[in-house]
Parts: C-alpha cells; sequence; structure tokens
C-alpha cells in the first residue's frame, strides 16, 4: 500500500510516520515544508494543481493529512489549517488516484463541554477560538468534498515529544526547574482542568487503522476518561520523585505562570465518547498516562 504523509515531522506526524514505517506493507512517501521530507511542498502556498501532478505520478491508496499549526493569529491558522486541507481535497478530486484521505482533526472543533458530560461525534460543534475554528472549517471540507475520507478528532495528545507549551509539558518543566533549583514547594495556577489525554502513540495506531478500514465521517480518539490536571500533577511529580508541595493559586495575577491557560478554547471539561472508534476501527487506546507522563519527564529530566 503506497502511503502520502503530509506533516511528518510534526507533534503527531512522526509518530505516525513511525508507525507506518514499522507495517512492511506500506510504502511511505513524506511530503513537508522541511528539507528532510521526501518531497518539498507547502500545502498552505502550493497549487492544487502541482499536488495533483505529484499524486498522479505517486499515486497514492492513501493520503494521511498530520499537517497544520496549533499556534498564531487567525489569518495564520486559516491559511495553514483550512486553505492547505482545501488544497489537499481539490487535488485529490482532480486527481485519478482515488486514494483514500485520513485527516487529523481534534477535539478543539467541539468547543467547550458541560462538566460531567460525554462528547460524541454528533454533538453540535461550538469552537471557542480561532485554533478551533480553522480545524472545524477543515473536517467541513473533507466530509463534504465526496472523497472516500475519514476525520480523526483527537483529543489531548501526550507522550514523548509532548510541546513545552502544552499542559503536561508546562508542568514537567516547572517540576525541573523546582528540582534543578532545589525548591520544595511548586505553585501553579489552573490545575482544575479536565482533559481526555491520549497518548501520540496511541494516536498513530488510531491513524494506521483509520488508513485500512472503509470507515468514513468523524471519529474521535481519545480515552474516554478526563483527568484533572491537579490529578496529573500529583502523578507526575511521583514518577518526577518530588517530594515538594504542590500549591494551587486561586488567583492567576499572583504571578506563578498558569498551567492551563485554554488555549484550545476548551474551556475547564472535555471528554471524548469513544465507541465509534472502537466499533468502526477496532481501535482501544493501550499506554496509560503513567506511561505517557514517564515518558514526558524523562525528556524533562535530560535537561536538568
Amino acid at each position: 500500500m503506497r502511503v502520502l504523509l503530509l506533516g511528518a515531522n510534526g507533534y503527531l506526524g512522526r509518530f505516525v510516520a513511525d508507525r507506518l514505517l514499522a507495517d512492511p506493507a506500506v510504502q511511505l512517501t513524506a511530503l513537508g515544508r522541511g528539507d528532510d521530507a521526501d518531497v518539498r511542498f507547502d500545502l498552505a502556498t502550493g497549487s492544487p494543481g502541482a499536488l495533483t501532478r505529484f499524486l498522479n505520478a505517486v499515486h497514492p491508496g492513501v493520503v494521511i493529512n498530520c499537517a497544520g499549526a496549533t499556534r498564531g493569529g487567525a489569518r495564520d491558522l486559516a491559511r495553514h489549517n483550512t486553505v492547505a486541507v482545501a488544497t489537499v481535497c481539490e487535488s485529490l478530486r482532480r486527481s485519478g488516484c482515488g486514494a483514500r484521505l485520513v485527516q487529523v482533526g481534534c477535539s478543539s472543533e467541539y468547543g467547550p463541554s458541560q462538566p460531567g458530560s460525554t462528547t460524541a461525534e454528533d454533538a453540535v460543534p461550538r469552537p471557542g477560538g480561532p485554533y478551533g475554528v480553522s480545524k472545524l472549517a477543515a473536517t467541513e471540507l473533507v466530509l463534504g468534498s465526496g472523497l472516500d475520507a475519514i476525520v480523526l478528532r483527537v483529543f489531548s495528545p501526550v507522550g514523548p515529544g509532548t510541546p513545552a507549551g502544552s499542559p503536561l509539558g508546562r508542568l514537567a518543566e516547572a517540576m525541573r526547574r523546582a528540582m534543578q533549583n532545589g525548591d520544595n514547594e511548586l505553585k501553579l495556577t489552573g490545575l482544575g482542568v479536565q482533559r481526555d489525554f491520549v497518548d501520540v502513540r496511541d494516536i498513530a495506531r488510531a491513524v494506521h487503522a483509520a488508513s485500512l478500514s472503509a470507515a468514513q465521517g468523524a471519529v474521535n480518539i481519545g480515552t474516554g476518561r478526563a483527568v484533572r490536571l491537579r490529578d496529573a500533577a500529583t502523578l507526575l511529580a511521583r514518577v518526577a520523585g518530588f517530594g515538594g508541595a504542590l500549591h494551587e493559586l486561586d488567583d492567576p495575577h499572583l504571578g506563578a505562570p498558569p498551567a492551563y491557560p485554554y488555549p484550545d478554547g476548551c474551556g475547564v471539561w472535555q471528554q471524548a465518547d469513544v465507541r465509534t472508534a472502537r466499533d468502526r476501527l477496532g481501535w482501544r487506546p493501550r499506554i496509560s498516562l503513567e506511561e505517557s507522563l514517564a515518558d514526558i519527564w524523562m525528556e524533562a529530566a535530560c535537561r536538568i
């Protein structure tokens, strides 16, 4: 099976590439903006015609799109998350390759949820910021394209390579600094936030499963369990061997960096309904949050 992977050098894309390369039945080609891509192409500025010619030359059976931006202004997010996907869809429509499209979406498309609720794929999306809006627009483009396509709405990714600006990456970095400085306490804000954390390696397995399945539409990828950031911090402290006290500051103006400033626009709670992934992809998460945190801490500890 020939697979074209877009965004292979990103946080999720690297693990998807590793998963695909482990499958002897897959012939992988990576397309991206970096020098280490097999083919250099910028989806945000490249023309559908140029991408169509490449698709006709490679003739992939599956196109996986992990490319996109998580930060920046509304204009940049729209260009990298929406216009780029429009280019992919138009190129696939023009091409004669008939490839299946696996689009990696995100839970920010849903926006805030009621505490205690579980979000299924039929929930009405109400994104709370420009990132979620740009990703939702991409999903609508894919699902309305008439292509053989599936969108995986990934909840909060964790595990090795977790960006320092993410909630758990920020916690690990704060804990590293505290231990390096010999501090016996750590002050944080925003620990009441609850998210459905799913390991990036489990996400890669879901992408692989989606590429092999006939399922279409939107499919949630999460664990089905929301975890309070305060509990994740306690677990991280145990994994790291941090014996100091964790203090939560109620007032975000007291000087401590916020643990989670809600950049995803999802408010204080998100929890996925993952029955569709189980029933249509045969996928279940395997890696525990403790294992994910241990890997995050191992990377942080190397900087001590």
